[in-house]
């Protein structure tokens, strides 16, 4: 099976390679080719099969469906894996929005209230709440994006330490929540509860609020299944969901992925369930049956690049 590691068109330029994407920067757009590139630890643990297409392309799907909430960069998608942008100016804050009280990393909302927390991003959240379940109201949750490691502030602290200024954290908010509302909507009727997730936004040449990066794909976004989330959280378990941390697992398992410099590779079975699972995500999400694009991926993806007109 053909898998896209890496690119190196040198006709497009220098590339910056991103832990997913490669970027590259042509009369003044950008290119961004989304590799099947699988990335957990800090590190490339596996290449996964049509990642990046569904990657891409569940993307594409939710930009076309929200672009009447907020502008979004999409110039064109002239390959399966390829979305050409037009170039903003990005704020260094990573728009979290909450549905429902649930995580297990130290940013995650259930973990900061086990902990005791109760407000988030200035709501406060009433005692006695369970895990996975439905907020009140979708919260707005934001995380810095710096260098060293991006960090939950309250909007105030954001405004004082200067990442955001008030007119424009209040326009991200509102933004956010009214994706987030659409996103919720078009989930449900598909069979999905889409959970939690994040954006990313950018300034254009006019000073405009722009949607950039990724939107409700697997990767940035949780989505549990509808149709038996009332009874399982009834019955005090975990929601129905799309299981990609076994193969994360697996390297927990075998090695340090931390400290090892070499890793083992992932074995063939799991990266290839890893994949049916990516496909079936997106087929779900979209309700459309996902098309497989051309194989060799490599020259398609320059022989369509080629005859894009920049």
């Amino acid at each position: 099976m053909n898998i896209l590691t890496e690119t190196n068109f040198a006709f497009l330029g220098p590339r910056r390679a991103g832990k997913v994407r490669d970027i590259y920067e042509r009369n003044g757009k950008l290119v961004i080719i989304t590799t099947d590139r699988h990335s957990s630890f800090d590190r490339i643990i596996a290449h996964i099969p049509w990642k990046g297409q569904v990657l891409n392309q569940v993307s594409a799907w939710w930009f076309e469906r929200t672009k009447d909430i907020v502008p979004n960069h999409v110039l064109a998608v002239p390959d399966p894996n390829v979305t050409v942008a037009r170039k903003c100016t990005m704020l260094p804050v990573e728009a979290v929005v909450r549905g429902y009280l649930t995580g297990v990393t130290d940013t995650a909302a259930w973990t900061r209230y086990a902990a005791g927390e109760r407000t988030f991003g200035g709501t406060h959240l009433p005692e006695g709440m369970r895990k996975n379940q439905r907020l009140p109201q979708p919260i707005f949750d934001p995380t810095t994006k710096e260098a060293a490691h991006d960090r939950t502030l309250t909007p105030e602290q954001m405004i004082a330490e200067g990442f955001i200024t008030r007119d424009l954290f209040d326009r991200v908010k509102a933004t956010a929540l009214a994706l987030f509302a659409r996103g919720q909507d078009l989930a449900a009727r598909n069979g999905l509860i889409l959970v939690d997730t994040k954006y990313e936004f950018g300034l254009g040449a006019d000073g405009g609020l722009v949607l950039i990066d990724e939107i409700h794909t697997p990767d940035s976004s949780r989505y549990w299944q509808r149709d038996s989330y009332a009874d399982r959280f009834a019955a005090g378990g975990e929601p129905q969901y799309f299981d990609k941390e076994f193969l994360r697992l697996w390297f927990r398992d075998h090695c340090d992925p931390y400290r090892d410099a070499t890793l083992p590779p992932a074995p063939p079975e799991l990266v290839q369930e890893l994949s049916r699972r990516y496909v079936a995500m997106y087929e779900q999400i979209t309700g459309t049956k996902f098309a497989y694009g051309e194989t060799p991926i490599l020259p398609r993806i320059e022989s369509n690049l080629k005859s894009f007109a920049f």
